[in-house]
């Protein structure tokens, strides 16, 4: 592309997230009533708020994505795949029931696993991550590390814009390799669109969260960013896609080890993901947060050097700076914090 022709597909990409901001924030505001009626989080095991509190603004999160992308899409001719429309606007609706009446976890897993295994199988035969497996058990693969993915998105969902710390710079650096075109365009709208509409959810989350997002919004939010670091992978970059994620990978995956090992229900409300710890160990929330967040900007700047790079030496040093950052931010959370 020409200068002129990257500063207006970025001065395009920047409308994108401030359209998606706009009506996230708006459907937020107007919604709340109605949230606070029929739609309260009550406290339980696994929450740090201490007063009833709405969840459901998921809806304005999922709506202004999907609305931005795909008009944005529809005039640049650019397809947004039915099947992940359709699996965003299913897998929603799940959550949706689960906040109003919790759905027994089997029901969940299958109805998540349909919804993922709809985008993963309509992908098409050449998108492939390793072409040495057969296509089916690849595919097979990807359907059961979409649906943890999906949900340890849900699980890391439990503290004041700990979704939003996540998801601003994954889908930043997203947006970023796209105009540099090392993301195809479907996934680059996404990726700006989510990125929006999170930025307008964010002031009525920030502490003490006036709303939360709920299943309605953390599970689509997990489809649709699993999607986007889906083809990012099929693009050559598995490194950057591992990266991106790294700390919401390692946090849930390590936590879930835990319990299966001390034989522990996982699959019910707990308070024993790092991050939950941290506050119980004396850190502010605004500290567990801004610490998450300053940890996934520097994995999105790994992520983007690993593709930038075409090198395997400069992948594998960005690897394992990306894997130590982790561990230390980890450790300062499982620890009690100095005074």
């Amino acid at each position: 592309m020409s200068s002129a022709a990257d500063a207006l597909a970025g001065a395009a990409l920047l409308l994108g997230v401030a359209a998606a901001a706009l009506i996230s924030a708006l459907v937020t505001w107007t919604s709340r009533p109605l949230l606070q009626r029929y739609a309260l989080a009550r406290p339980n095991a696994r929450s740090s708020h201490r007063v009833p509190t709405p969840q459901g603004a998921g809806i304005a999160v999922i709506a202004a994505t999907l609305i931005v992308a795909s008009l944005w899409g529809a005039s640049a001719n650019v397809a947004i795949p039915p099947a992940l429309v359709a699996a965003t606007l299913v897998i929603a609706l799940v959550g949706f029931a689960d906040d109003i009446v919790s759905l027994p976890v089997l029901v969940r897993l299958v109805l998540q696993a349909a919804c993922v295994g709809a985008v993963v199988f309509t992908a098409p035969e050449t998108a492939r991550i390793v072409p040495a497996l057969p296509l089916a058990l690849e595919r097979g693969l990807i359907v059961l590390a979409g649906v943890w993915f999906v949900n340890l998105v849900n699980f890391m969902d439990g503290l004041d814009l700990m979704t939003v710390a996540e998801v601003v710079p994954v889908t930043a650096a997203l947006l970023l390799l796209g105009m540099l075109g090392d993301l195809s365009w479907p996934a680059v709208l996404i990726a700006t669109a989510l990125c929006g509409a999170v930025l307008g959810f964010a002031p009525f989350n920030r502490p003490v969260a006036k709303v939360f997002l709920g299943d309605v919004g953390s599970l689509p939010i997990g489809l649709l960013l699993g999607w986007c670091l889906l083809e990012l992978a099929f693009r050559g970059q598995p490194a950057a896609a591992l990266l991106l994620p790294a700390y919401y990978l390692a946090d849930s995956t390590i936590t879930l080890f835990r319990r299966i090992i001390r034989r522990e229900p996982f699959w019910s409300a707990h308070r024993t993901h790092f991050y939950q710890r941290a506050t119980d160990n004396g850190f502010t929330v605004k500290r567990v947060v801004g610490e998450a967040f300053a940890l996934n900007l520097l994995l999105a700047v790994l992520a983007i050097a690993t593709v930038r790079s075409g090198s395997m030496a400069i992948t594998i040093v960005c690897l394992i700076a990306g894997a130590a950052a982790v561990a230390f931010v980890l450790r300062r959370f499982a620890g009690a914090q100095v005074t």
